[in-house]
C-alpha cells in the first residue's frame, strides 16, 4: 500500500477521532482501535463519510496477546504502519490512601504499559520516517490527589517514550508525548480539533533537533 497508515489505540470520538481525521487530511489512512470493532465502526464511518480511507477494529487493551495480535493483523493488511497514536487512559477517583497496589498497577499497565506490546508489534512495519506518538497530560507533573494513578499514568508513558524514542531513533523512526496542559473541552483551544493539528505539528518536525516532549499549552 502506497498511502501512509496511522493506527489510533484508545480511540474515541473526541481526541482519538480529531487526529485521525487530521491525518487523514494529510492522506493517512486510518485504523481506530476501540474496545470493540462496533463502537469503532462508526467513528471509521464518520472518515469514510468524509472521503477518507478508515477502518475500525476492536482490542482489549488489557490483554497484550491481543494487542499484539490486532495491531500485527493491522500491519500485515496494509503492509505497513506510519503513525500509531497511543491515548489510552484509566480515570479512577481515589486517593493515595484509598488506592490500592493491584488497582495503581491496572491502571498503570493501561495507561504505559500497553505501549509496549503496541510498539513491539508495529516495530516489523515502521519504516523510517515512522512515528509512534502518546497524549501526554499536565497530570504526569501536576496529578490530581483525587485520582492518583492517572498521574503515575502519564508520568511513566512519558518515562518510556524517552526510552522508545532513543532506541527507535537509530533506524529513523521517532517517539513524542505531547503533554496537554490544560483539561479537555468541546471548544476552544483545548478542544480536539487544536490538539489534534499540534499532534500533527509535533510528528512532522525534522529529526534535526527532536525533543520526545513537546508541551501543548493552548
Amino acid at each position: 500500500m502506497s498511502q501512509p497508515v496511522l493506527v489510533v489505540l484508545g480511540a474515541g470520538p473526541g481526541l482519538g477521532l480529531a487526529v485521525a481525521r487530521r491525518f487523514a487530511q494529510e492522506g493517512y489512512a486510518a485504523v481506530l482501535a476501540t474496545r470493540t470493532e462496533a463502537d469503532a465502526e462508526p467513528l471509521a464511518q464518520t472518515l469514510r463519510d468524509d472521503g477518507h480511507e478508515a477502518l475500525g477494529v476492536g482490542v482489549d487493551l488489557t490483554d497484550p496477546a491481543e494487542i499484539t495480535g490486532v495491531v500485527t493483523g493491522i500491519g500485515t493488511r496494509y503492509g505497513r504502519i506510519d503513525a500509531l497514536h497511543f491515548n489510552p487512559s484509566a480515570w479512577r477517583e481515589k486517593d493515595p490512601l484509598h488506592l490500592t497496589v493491584p488497582e495503581l498497577l491496572e491502571d498503570v499497565a493501561l495507561g504505559a504499559g500497553a505501549l509496549l506490546p503496541a510498539v513491539q508489534a508495529a516495530r516489523p512495519f515502521l519504516g523510517s520516517g515512522a512515528r509512534v506518538l502518546v497524549t501526554g497530560s499536565a497530570a504526569a507533573d501536576e496529578p490530581s490527589a483525587a485520582a492518583a494513578s492517572l498521574g503515575v499514568q502519564k508520568a511513566a508513558v512519558r518515562n518510556l517514550v524517552t526510552s522508545l524514542d532513543a532506541t527507535l531513533a537509530p533506524d529513523g523512526i521517532r517517539a513524542v508525548a505531547v503533554q496537554i496542559n490544560g483539561v479537555l473541552a468541546k471548544e476552544g483551544p483545548f478542544s480536539p480539533p487544536p490538539i489534534a493539528d499540534a499532534m500533527w505539528q509535533a510528528v512532522s518536525r525534522p529529526d534535526d533537533g527532536w525533543s520526545p516532549h513537546v508541551a501543548y499549552d493552548g
